[in-house]
């Protein structure tokens, strides 16, 4: 059968790698048409060896409201090539992940042509936006989850939803088993043996690192104890990382930088999960261009107590959450300072990670979740 897969950024590309693998696992005639990255390439080429994204998540990643409006035809642009490349194409299925204003745009055009949709890793509708869920109802066959508390709300809604497990649990399983030790990642790096290494992991979006990292530099600079490492996001330039720090920047090593550090300043987003999963205590910084009134307002449309998803899994406060306004230097210092080695909000942290761990389960997300759709394409 015919698969085409849309991720409009990092983490989707990650999350679609092992589900394109796992749809090949069982159906070995398996073909690829994707919008995504390199990991979703490796994954194709592993089957015709010549595969390519029909449009990189590098031209497809605008998050604040002025990128976008300023890549408007860009993004435009990107919707026209994939409707016509779905359209003659005329895939089996189109699994969506996560990206919601551009993927339930596309689903509208499948669903125009009679293609089924499944989305994989949906959009937090259950924190904001609620209008959508009546538009992925409509369009989409199934919403396999990968939260364990979504289930619940999409049956609310009356929609056809599966819980299958959360890819970043055995993604950082099978990635730590083979991170280097310590003293190997310091020795790779050049980084000096004899200090902690606080993690700085800004975000994967020229949007995100642009707020955040001096935020997270000027933290740094408070804990001279410490030695500041800056996680590099794929597909963007070391150079871009020089106006706004002078801390050494490692690329496309974010895991073992995480796994090797004492303590993370994260951006919200998926890497706060994988951060807790590897064990390193941490605070979700989240720097956007913002005041009291719009921290405010954001707090009135968001439907949950939290928005990092340590929190929301443990459905228990185990990260402190610094957004917008919150989010100072003075503020995410203090909240630094009680987790770094010897402290005691850092033994407490840990057991919440456990916690959220325990709520997870066991699942093999990306093969459940290909098990789900490849049984229900030939049910028919």
């Amino acid at each position: 059968m015919k698969y085409f897969l849309s991720a409009g950024e990092a983490s989707g590309d990650i999350h679609g790698a092992p589900l394109m693998r796992a749809l090949r696992r069982l159906d070995p005639q398996a073909e690829f048409m994707f919008l995504g990255g390199d990991e979703m390439t490796a994954a194709a080429r592993e089957g015709d060896g010549s595969a390519a994204p029909l449009i990189h998540y590098r031209d497809m990643a605008y998050m604040a409201f002025s990128e976008v409006l300023r890549h408007l035809g860009k993004i435009f642009g990107n919707l026209r090539v994939a409707k016509e490349s779905l359209g003659a194409w005329r895939p089996d299925a189109l699994i969506l992940i996560d990206y919601p204003s551009f993927n339930l745009k596309l689903a509208e055009h499948a669903a125009s042509l009679g293609i089924p949709v499944y989305y994989y890793i949906s959009p937090k509708v259950w924190a904001w936006k609620e209008w959508r869920v009546k538009k992925i109802r409509r369009l989409c066959r199934k919403v396999l989850s990968i939260l364990p508390f979504e289930v619940d709300f999409f049956r609310k809604h009356g929609m056809e939803v599966e819980y299958v497990g959360n890819p970043s649990v055995e993604e950082v399983e099978q990635r730590e088993a083979a991170l280097p030790r310590r003293d190997e990642f310091i020795g790779i790096h050049e980084l000096d043996p004899s200090r902690p290494i606080l993690a700085l992991v800004p975000g994967s979006r020229r949007g995100e690192i642009r707020n955040n990292l001096p935020i997270m530099d000027a933290v740094a600079r408070r804990f001279p104890s410490m030695q500041p490492v800056v996680a590099g996001a794929p597909a963007i330039e070391p150079e871009f990382y020089r106006g706004y720090t002078g801390y050494p920047v490692v690329e496309g090593c974010t895991f073992e930088l995480i796994r090797n550090s004492a303590c993370a300043l994260v951006t919200s987003g998926t890497a706060t999960l994988e951060t807790a999963l590897l064990g390193t205590p941490q605070v979700v910084c989240y720097r956007a261009n913002g005041s009291r009134l719009s921290y405010n307002i954001m707090k009135r449309l968001i439907k949950c107590p939290w928005v990092s998803l340590p929190n929301l899994i443990a459905d228990k406060e185990i990260v402190p959450e610094m957004l917008v306004h919150l989010c100072t230097v003075d503020g995410v210092a203090e909240q630094l300072a009680a987790i770094v080695p010897g402290a005691p909000g850092r033994d407490e942290m840990l057991r919440g990670y456990a916690r959220m761990r325990g709520r997870l389960g066991t699942f093999d997300a990306p093969l459940r979740a290909a098990e789900i759709i490849v049984s229900d394409l030939r049910a028919g």
